[in-house]
């Protein structure tokens, strides 16, 4: 189906006015970078280390990847903790077997674990809230469908605002009411907006299944996805354990910070929720994972045997030295703003998509995924001059994960941002408890002031 566009297109002649236009942005946008070093100004928010600069408290999740002793740093193998929990018990000692998404989420909003009575409770809570009424699937998702799914969820939740009796209430029973409407129904936006982006833009079956009151987060997922509605224990353990995996990251993670920031505004849940929607499109963040598929893509086309480590091996010196894929000399996936040694998320999810390749019968795949970390680590290391070969992120095995589980790429961010929305959440609500300050930080001015000339005196 040819999309529509709702914008003009301009004429020649505005065109080679709009290029002019283009270069004067560009000159007058532009200064010397290394003023950012003679202010002492922490780009990016972080220290000269690479080290993100404090800018709030929390005790939604901690990233650990240093201990200390006798007062001097040393890096160990990362850890994530989400309300003080280790997440490698949350996944390997928990006995939800089904459900351990939901038991995360509920240790992310209310700071414990649940008891089996209040587990249950919850799920009931969120499995009531999941539907969408047929309304809003006909008047928000099929209309005028974005072609990117991140933007689909983004216009989904914006117009929630629309369906909401008390949407500009931010008391703490409030934001949790909606925050909980938000996590059960975003499986549904997700799934649903995929199948409307299929049907307006490559003219295939138009499919909305409900969803089943007796299944998890994770299962729901599958079944609605899928087209006979079947999957097997592992695929939906596997799916399950990669929702807790991505569900928070600290406070200071693009989204999450970016939460925080609109939250202090005093805005509704509805648009901070979307903000943080804005910053996980971004492939520097939640679309990093489509990142590693297109350079694994690449790889396969362009190395001669992948399972030569030999030949692996010098084409991912290409890739590192910009002579290969998108000339950008990363090697996607490798690599953590905080982890050094490990990522636990990595270690955990690499393990699981072992067990998922066997039962898929996708050995040699796990294999070529396995010598592209193992090789990328020594060369970074070789070309950066470290002491320890660099660690692989969890966006290296993600979407091998989810292509194994057939979940189509479209779907890869949105089932981040399924995931995410839970941590949001939980720093929303720790953000509004705190009643903190409106987040304000400040730039320097690096331009002059200049008098001002009248149009007619003007070159």
């Amino acid at each position: 189906m040819e999309k529509k566009h709702a914008m003009m297109e301009l004429g020649e002649e505005s065109n080679i006015q709009f290029d002019s236009l283009v270069k004067n942005c560009m000159v007058s946008g532009e200064f010397d970078q290394d003023l950012y070093a003679l202010y002492d100004v922490k780009r990016g928010l972080r220290e000269s280390n690479g080290k993100g600069v404090l800018t709030g408290l929390t005790e939604v999740s901690d990233v650990v990847a240093v201990k200390h002793s006798k007062g001097r740093p040393y890096p160990i193998d990362g850890e994530l903790y989400y309300q003080g929990v280790n997440v490698r018990d949350l996944i390997y000692r928990s006995k939800t077997t089904r459900y351990l998404f939901e038991e995360t989420t509920y240790l992310l909003l209310f700071g414990r674990l649940p008891n089996e009575d209040e587990l249950k409770d919850f799920c009931k809570i969120l499995s009531e809230l999941r539907e969408l009424s047929g309304q809003y699937v006909r008047d928000v998702i099929m209309k005028s469908p974005p072609a990117n799914l991140m933007n689909a969820l983004q216009k989904c939740i914006v117009l929630l605002y629309s369906y909401d009796a008390n949407p500009d209430d931010i008391s703490i029973p409030n934001v949790l009411r909606q925050s909980l409407q938000l996590i059960a129904k975003m499986p549904m936006m997700a799934v649903y907006s995929y199948y409307a982006y299929r049907h307006f833009y490559e003219d295939k079956t138009l499919v909305i299944r409900p969803p089943r009151e007796d299944y998890s987060t994770a299962e729901n997922i599958l079944y609605m996805l899928r087209g006979d509605g079947k999957f097997t224990e592992l695929e939906a353990r596997v799916l399950d354990v990669a929702l807790v995996l991505h569900a928070d990251h600290g406070g200071g993670n693009n989204s999450t910070f970016t939460n925080h920031v609109v939250t202090t505004s005093g805005t509704d849940t509805y648009s901070a929720v979307a903000a943080s929607m804005s910053s996980l499109k971004g492939p520097r963040h939640g679309g990093a994972n489509l990142k590693v598929m297109q350079m694994f893509d690449d790889i396969k086309e362009n190395c001669e045997n992948i399972h030569d480590e030999v030949m692996l091996a010098e084409y991912l010196h290409h890739i590192l030295e910009h002579e290969a894929f998108d000339q950008s000399g990363l090697i996607y996936g490798m690599g953590h703003a905080v982890y050094t040694l490990s990522d636990p998320r990595e270690v955990t999810l690499k393990e699981f998509a072992q067990k998922l390749s066997e039962e898929k019968g996708t050995q040699d795949e796990f294999k070529f995924y396995d010598s592209v970390e193992r090789i990328s680590g020594v060369l970074i290391a070789r070309k950066r001059r470290l002491f320890k070969p660099m660690c692989a992120n969890v966006d290296f095995y993600s979407g091998f994960v989810y292509s194994m589980l057939g979940i189509p790429r479209e779907l890869f961010t949105p089932i981040f941002a399924i995931s995410r929305i839970s941590g949001w959440c939980a720093h929303r609500l720790e953000e509004l408890i705190n009643n903190g300050k409106i987040i304000r930080p400040a730039y320097k001015y690096i331009g002059h002031h200049e008098p001002y000339v009248p149009i007619d005196e003007r070159k």
